[in-house]
């Protein structure tokens, strides 16, 4: 089984984390941001990952400690759960339509963790969530998570799809790197024999 909990514990928040690739897209969340809540169960159902997340954070102040742990957990369990990388796929991309907006999500499990984002998020906030929090949570899972992960935005003028698209792309993006490729069981995807 290809699973991972992670626990994190800090003077911000306290966070509970499972996850399993081999899932059938469950999802249960409870981050105490709503938004975030509604992104990671559309992360989880389209990448077909069991996803357990349990966050009390300070929120008091605003979600951006939330945001960014959730972030560092989730990629901490990505690299956890993958172990030795042996048989994976290692790439993933998806273009993803969503109403107007159009997202790309290419990542590779290279063991460089970088984010390099080209979102355009009109907006400051989607309701009571902070737009440029979409950001920071992608950087913690890249580094987290040692992946190199691209987004680039062809269209889209409607903030709530905007996002909704990198999330969705994203989920489907890492559902292909991670999948096991049969002609390459046991094998490191890497003419270096080393990710």
């Amino acid at each position: 089984m290809r699973t991972a909990e992670i626990v994190r514990d800090t003077a911000e928040t306290k966070i509970t984390l499972k996850l399993d690739l081999d899932g059938k897209g469950c999802a249960k969340i409870d981050t105490g941001c709503g938004f975030l809540d509604h992104m990671l169960t559309l992360f989880a159902g389209h990448g077909r990952f069991d996803l357990t997340v349990c966050c009390k954070g300070d929120t008091n102040v605003d979600d951006h400690h939330t945001v960014e742990d959730i972030g560092i957990a989730l990629g901490q369990a990505v690299a956890n759960a993958i172990g030795d990388k042996k048989g994976i796929t290692r790439y993933g991309s998806m273009i993803l339509p969503m109403d107007e907006a159009l997202v790309m999500c290419a990542l590779d499990l290279s063991g460089r963790g970088g984010y390099y984002g080209e979102l355009e998020i009109p907006t400051e906030k989607v309701g009571t969530f902070d737009t440029e929090l979409v950001d920071e949570f992608f950087i913690a899972f890249a580094r987290n998570a040692a992946v190199t992960l691209h987004f680039v935005q062809f269209a889209g003028n409607n903030s709530h799809h905007i996002i909704e698209g990198a999330f969705k792309a994203f989920g489907r993006a890492l559902k292909a790197a991670v999948k096991i490729d049969p002609d390459c069981v046991g094998q490191i995807p890497s003419t270096k024999g080393v990710l």
